[in-house]
């Protein structure tokens, strides 16, 4: 396998840096995501066709970030274009409620283990945001407990040590609360407790320790940003026994996990939570966010007899562009579907590890289903710390990264890369191919993770 010789694919190209230009005249760093990831500036799109997307200079790209693994069926996905084609003429958006909503309800209800009843929201942001609120108000604690390093959105509690390093993380044994942002209160940072993923023993010491204020563990099962790492029965056994031990309520955040299997991941690892959230496959790609769980807890939200213990609207909530996106998107991931991408995310997985083996490169993976993760670590990391690269790690990942988009191949840094639907065996083959291509010509790059 040699390179791509398609001019620019090394960098982006000239309609990227024009464009980058004027968006620098109209947002403070030429963007308005920080997530936008650029090398040095951001490749601009044009459209999508699959499992591949098209670039302002007519380069064509492998997406296996997918908008952060939203876009499960790929881009331009035809149900949804047709539902949102029809739906644009009837309205799209209303003060009151639409049968759509009812749909895409009893069909996430009627799939999820545990989900009774569910309430749509914009983001996976808000819904996290709502569920941390629901467990306050149904407990009366205002705490929470999250894992080190975990991604759960924009909300102040669930940022605490979302970007921690080594420098200000604390004691293995006593991680500490770092601020994400200057000028975080450090009243928000004195009601979070931090775990440490697969730590059994620190988990059930800090739940017991801080249990009288704990309202909720917020638990992603495989947290991407914290390494796309694998939970433990036993981890999940003591989330489940020492929440339920001290009634402090266990939140799954399935925002971006739910795509690990029919039933979501909550489902694949044994683990019964009180709520849910969700977002990102569950809209067909348009903005949405859910909240969901038993009658009892999530009656917080009931306004039949007046003001509720928690309200919650939001003007675009449940708009009907989202509700039968997600509605379409959704019945079309049926278990054929889930079993197409298990099979294809099996075989990525394993060539890598081979391709590994092969050069005995000091490199592992991590993931499930349709997710994986490549890191520069000879041992597959079991936690965010372990899996926080040093600044020789994060370059062998930036030349991999610049490999793959030589080849046309968009592979997300830090973070989870995602499979679709429209993928085949040849789109895994050639992201493997590429990978051993690689290893084999960079081996003074890969050398380098052994000094």
């Amino acid at each position: 396998m040699t390179a791509m010789t398609t001019e620019g694919h090394s960098s982006v190209g000239r309609a990227s840096k024009e464009a980058f230009q004027r968006a620098r005249n109209v947002f403070i760093d030429g963007t308005t995501r920080v997530t936008i990831e650029r090398d040095p500036i951001p490749r601009y799109m044009e459209r999508g066709e699959g499992a591949y997307f098209v670039d302002l200079d007519g380069r064509r790209f492998l997406d296996l970030n997918g908008n952060f693994t939203t876009l499960i069926h790929g881009h331009r996905f035809a149900p949804v274009i047709d539902a949102v084609t029809r739906q644009l003429q009837s309205g799209t958006c209303f003060a009151s409620p639409t049968l759509a909503e009812i749909r895409l309800a009893e069909l996430i209800c009627g799939r999820v283990p545990g989900v009774e009843t569910i309430r749509f929201v914009n983001t996976g942001s808000e819904a996290v945001m709502f569920a941390i609120k629901a467990a306050r108000a149904f407990t009366g604690r205002s705490a929470i407990a999250k894992i080190e390093g975990a991604y759960h959105g924009a909300y102040d509690w669930v940022e605490v040590s979302q970007g921690s390093t080594p420098s200000n993380w604390g004691q293995a044994a006593a991680p500490a609360a770092v601020p994400y942002y200057h000028g975080m209160p450090a009243s928000v940072l004195s009601e979070v407790v931090l775990l440490r993923f697969n730590d059994v023993e620190l988990v059930e010491r800090q739940i017991a320790t801080h249990a009288a204020h704990l309202a909720a563990i917020v638990f992603d099962p495989m947290p991407s940003r914290a390494g796309l790492i694998a939970p433990t029965a036993e981890f999940i056994s003591a989330i489940q026994r020492t929440a339920k031990q001290h009634g402090v309520l266990v939140i799954a955040d399935e925002v971006l996990s739910f795509r690990q299997g029919y039933e979501g991941a909550s489902a694949r690892y044994g683990l019964t939570p009180d709520l849910f959230t969700f977002g990102k496959i569950i809209g067909g790609g348009l903005p949405i966010g859910a909240i969901a769980g038993s009658r009892e807890i999530m009656s917080v939200f009931d306004a039949s007899a007046g003001k509720p213990a928690l309200p919650q609207g939001g003007t675009f909530s449940a708009n009907p562009l989202s509700m039968v996106a997600g509605f379409v998107s959704m019945t079309a991931l049926d278990r054929a579907a889930f079993d197409h991408l298990e099979r294809l995310g099996d075989r990525l997985r394993e060539q890598l590890m081979a391709a590994i083996a092969r050069h005995h490169a000091p490199l592992s993976v991590s993931g499930a289903a349709s997710l994986f993760r490549i890191h520069p670590k000879a041992i597959l990391p079991r936690d965010f710390r372990e899996a926080t690269p040093t600044a020789v790690q994060a370059h062998v990942m930036k030349e991999l990264g610049r490999t793959f988009a030589e080849n046309g191949i968009v592979l997300p840094s830090g973070a989870a890369a995602c499979l679709s639907t429209p993928m085949t065996t040849a789109d895994t083959d050639h992201v493997a191919s590429v990978f051993d291509d690689f290893l084999a010509r960079r081996s003074d790059l890969i050398e380098s993770l052994a000094a």
